[in-house]
Protein backbone atom coordinates (compact mmCIF):
# COMPACT_ATOMS: atom_id res chain seq x y z
CA UNK A 1 0.00 0.00 0.00
CA UNK A 2 1.38 3.33 -0.98
CA UNK A 3 0.58 6.67 0.02
CA UNK A 4 -0.32 9.47 -2.57
CA UNK A 5 -0.79 12.31 -0.80
CA UNK A 6 -4.73 12.21 -1.06
CA UNK A 7 -5.04 9.16 0.48
CA UNK A 8 -7.82 8.06 2.74
CA UNK A 9 -8.75 5.06 4.86
CA UNK A 10 -12.36 4.61 6.20
CA UNK A 11 -12.47 2.33 9.49
CA UNK A 12 -16.45 1.93 9.74
CA UNK A 13 -18.56 -1.18 10.52
CA UNK A 14 -21.62 0.33 8.57
CA UNK A 15 -21.23 -1.20 4.75
CA UNK A 16 -23.57 1.99 3.71
CA UNK A 17 -21.23 3.82 4.88
CA UNK A 18 -18.12 2.80 3.52
CA UNK A 19 -19.33 2.20 0.05
CA UNK A 20 -20.96 6.09 -0.29
CA UNK A 21 -18.01 7.34 1.08
CA UNK A 22 -15.79 5.43 -0.92
CA UNK A 23 -17.63 6.68 -3.92
CA UNK A 24 -18.01 10.22 -2.93
CA UNK A 25 -13.99 10.39 -2.32
CA UNK A 26 -13.03 8.67 -5.11
CA UNK A 27 -14.76 10.98 -7.54
CA UNK A 28 -13.42 13.65 -5.81
CA UNK A 29 -9.66 12.41 -6.36
CA UNK A 30 -8.80 10.78 -3.41
CA UNK A 31 -7.01 7.38 -3.00
CA UNK A 32 -9.61 5.71 -0.65
CA UNK A 33 -9.15 2.08 0.99
CA UNK A 34 -12.27 1.05 3.26
CA UNK A 35 -12.33 -1.47 6.59
CA UNK A 36 -15.20 -2.73 8.15
CA UNK A 37 -13.49 -3.09 11.61
CA UNK A 38 -9.60 -1.77 13.65
CA UNK A 39 -8.67 -5.26 13.23
CA UNK A 40 -8.23 -5.66 9.53
CA UNK A 41 -7.35 -1.61 9.30
CA UNK A 42 -4.34 -2.50 11.21
CA UNK A 43 -3.69 -5.71 9.37
CA UNK A 44 -4.36 -3.83 6.57
CA UNK A 45 -2.21 -0.06 7.08
CA UNK A 46 1.75 -0.43 5.84
CA UNK A 47 2.52 1.53 8.82
CA UNK A 48 4.42 4.09 6.63
CA UNK A 49 1.97 6.00 3.87
CA UNK A 50 0.18 9.07 4.94
CA UNK A 51 -2.94 10.43 4.94
CA UNK A 52 -6.09 10.68 6.75
CA UNK A 53 -8.26 7.99 9.11
CA UNK A 54 -12.11 8.62 8.77
CA UNK A 55 -12.65 6.65 12.12
CA UNK A 56 -16.55 5.58 13.54
CA UNK A 57 -16.33 6.18 17.16
CA UNK A 58 -18.94 3.42 18.10
CA UNK A 59 -17.37 0.44 16.21
CA UNK A 60 -17.76 -3.16 18.14
CA UNK A 61 -14.66 -5.13 19.55
CA UNK A 62 -12.49 -2.19 19.24
CA UNK A 63 -13.96 1.17 19.35
CA UNK A 64 -12.37 4.63 17.44
CA UNK A 65 -10.59 5.62 20.59
CA UNK A 66 -9.25 2.37 21.22
CA UNK A 67 -7.67 2.38 18.03
CA UNK A 68 -6.84 6.07 18.06
CA UNK A 69 -4.87 4.81 21.07
CA UNK A 70 -3.21 1.72 19.00
CA UNK A 71 -2.11 4.32 16.22
CA UNK A 72 -0.78 6.86 18.59
CA UNK A 73 1.22 4.15 20.50
CA UNK A 74 2.81 2.69 17.04
CA UNK A 75 3.86 6.11 16.04
CA UNK A 76 2.16 6.24 12.50
CA UNK A 77 1.77 9.37 10.09
CA UNK A 78 -2.29 9.72 9.92
CA UNK A 79 -4.61 12.54 10.37
CA UNK A 80 -7.33 11.46 12.07
CA UNK A 81 -11.33 12.62 11.70
CA UNK A 82 -13.89 10.65 14.13
CA UNK A 83 -17.47 10.24 12.28
CA UNK A 84 -20.01 9.18 15.20
CA UNK A 85 -23.89 8.50 15.26
CA UNK A 86 -23.97 9.20 18.99
CA UNK A 87 -21.06 11.44 20.27
CA UNK A 88 -21.52 13.98 23.07
CA UNK A 89 -18.98 16.86 24.36
CA UNK A 90 -16.91 13.93 26.71
CA UNK A 91 -16.64 11.77 23.14
CA UNK A 92 -15.53 14.51 21.27
CA UNK A 93 -12.69 15.95 24.00
CA UNK A 94 -11.24 12.31 24.34
CA UNK A 95 -10.75 12.23 20.76
CA UNK A 96 -9.29 15.66 20.47
CA UNK A 97 -6.97 14.82 23.43
CA UNK A 98 -6.07 11.65 21.63
CA UNK A 99 -4.57 14.08 18.88
CA UNK A 100 -8.23 13.65 16.60
CA UNK A 101 -7.85 16.52 13.70
CA UNK A 102 -11.54 16.52 13.79
CA UNK A 103 -15.57 15.11 15.07
CA UNK A 104 -18.56 15.12 12.90
CA UNK A 105 -21.55 13.54 13.85
CA UNK A 106 -23.48 11.55 11.58
CA UNK A 107 -25.53 12.74 9.48
CA UNK A 108 -23.13 15.03 7.88
CA UNK A 109 -22.85 16.32 4.39
CA UNK A 110 -20.64 14.45 2.39
CA UNK A 111 -18.96 18.48 1.19
CA UNK A 112 -18.57 18.98 4.60
CA UNK A 113 -16.30 16.17 5.06
CA UNK A 114 -14.79 16.55 2.33
CA UNK A 115 -13.40 20.11 3.36
CA UNK A 116 -12.66 18.71 6.72
CA UNK A 117 -10.63 15.82 5.36
CA UNK A 118 -8.74 18.37 2.61
CA UNK A 119 -7.62 20.91 6.25
CA UNK A 120 -6.95 17.09 7.79
CA UNK A 121 -4.07 16.31 4.72
CA UNK A 122 -2.58 19.96 5.43
CA UNK A 123 -2.09 19.78 8.99
CA UNK A 124 -0.77 16.12 9.12
CA UNK A 125 1.98 17.28 6.41
CA UNK A 126 2.70 19.83 8.45
CA UNK A 127 3.24 17.68 11.54
CA UNK A 128 4.78 15.01 9.20
CA UNK A 129 7.30 17.84 7.89
CA UNK A 130 7.92 19.23 11.58
CA UNK A 131 8.54 15.52 12.90
CA UNK A 132 10.97 15.29 9.43
CA UNK A 133 12.96 17.94 10.91
CA UNK A 134 12.68 16.79 14.62
CA UNK A 135 14.36 13.45 13.09
CA UNK A 136 17.26 15.16 10.77
CA UNK A 137 17.93 17.02 13.93
CA UNK A 138 18.30 14.38 16.14
CA UNK A 139 20.35 12.11 13.96
CA UNK A 140 22.99 15.60 14.08
CA UNK A 141 22.62 15.53 17.82
CA UNK A 142 23.74 11.47 17.88
CA UNK A 143 26.81 11.70 15.68
CA UNK A 144 28.68 14.24 18.62
CA UNK A 145 31.40 12.56 21.12
CA UNK A 146 30.73 12.40 24.28
CA UNK A 147 33.25 15.36 25.35
CA UNK A 148 31.28 17.22 22.50
CA UNK A 149 27.94 16.08 24.18
CA UNK A 150 28.99 17.29 27.55
CA UNK A 151 30.00 20.81 26.10
CA UNK A 152 26.76 21.13 24.08
CA UNK A 153 24.85 20.39 27.43
CA UNK A 154 26.17 23.21 29.39
CA UNK A 155 25.38 25.82 26.66
CA UNK A 156 21.81 24.43 26.64
CA UNK A 157 21.97 24.53 30.36
CA UNK A 158 23.59 28.28 30.62
CA UNK A 159 23.57 29.47 27.28
CA UNK A 160 25.03 32.92 29.28
CA UNK A 161 28.14 31.37 29.73
CA UNK A 162 29.06 29.46 26.58
CA UNK A 163 32.11 31.48 26.43
CA UNK A 164 35.36 28.97 25.44
CA UNK A 165 36.77 30.21 29.13
CA UNK A 166 33.58 29.32 30.70
CA UNK A 167 33.18 26.22 29.41
CA UNK A 168 36.76 25.42 30.02
CA UNK A 169 36.37 26.30 33.63
CA UNK A 170 33.11 23.86 33.83
CA UNK A 171 34.17 20.96 32.37
CA UNK A 172 38.10 21.03 33.74
CA UNK A 173 39.33 21.42 30.44
CA UNK A 174 41.53 24.17 28.48
CA UNK A 175 40.36 26.38 26.29
CA UNK A 176 41.80 25.65 23.47
CA UNK A 177 40.46 22.20 23.85
CA UNK A 178 36.72 23.36 23.97
CA UNK A 179 37.16 25.24 20.51
CA UNK A 180 38.26 22.94 18.68
CA UNK A 181 35.40 20.99 20.66
CA UNK A 182 33.36 23.40 18.96
CA UNK A 183 34.66 23.46 15.70
CA UNK A 184 33.78 20.02 15.47
CA UNK A 185 29.96 20.67 17.15
CA UNK A 186 29.37 23.23 14.40
CA UNK A 187 30.64 21.15 11.81
CA UNK A 188 28.63 18.27 12.79
CA UNK A 189 25.01 20.00 13.33
CA UNK A 190 25.28 22.50 10.17
CA UNK A 191 25.61 25.72 12.42
CA UNK A 192 27.85 28.85 12.45
CA UNK A 193 27.67 29.56 16.60
CA UNK A 194 25.98 28.57 19.67
CA UNK A 195 23.29 30.78 19.29
CA UNK A 196 22.18 28.64 16.64
CA UNK A 197 22.72 26.02 18.22
CA UNK A 198 21.10 26.78 21.06
CA UNK A 199 17.69 27.27 18.38
CA UNK A 200 18.34 24.17 16.83
CA UNK A 201 17.58 22.40 19.97
CA UNK A 202 14.77 24.81 20.94
CA UNK A 203 12.79 22.80 18.48
CA UNK A 204 13.05 19.10 20.28
CA UNK A 205 12.09 20.62 23.20
CA UNK A 206 15.62 20.74 24.90
CA UNK A 207 15.98 23.37 26.62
Amino acid sequence: MTGTGRQVWIVDDDLGIRTSLTRALRQRGFGVEAFDSAAAFLAGYDGESAGCVVLDYGMPDVNGLELQAELNSRGWPLAVIFITGHGGVRESVQAMKGGAIDFLEKPFRQSELVERIEAALVAAETLRTADANRQRIRSRFSRLTERETEIVEQVLTNPAASSSKELAAALGISPRTVDHHRARIMEKMGVRSMVELVRLASGLGET
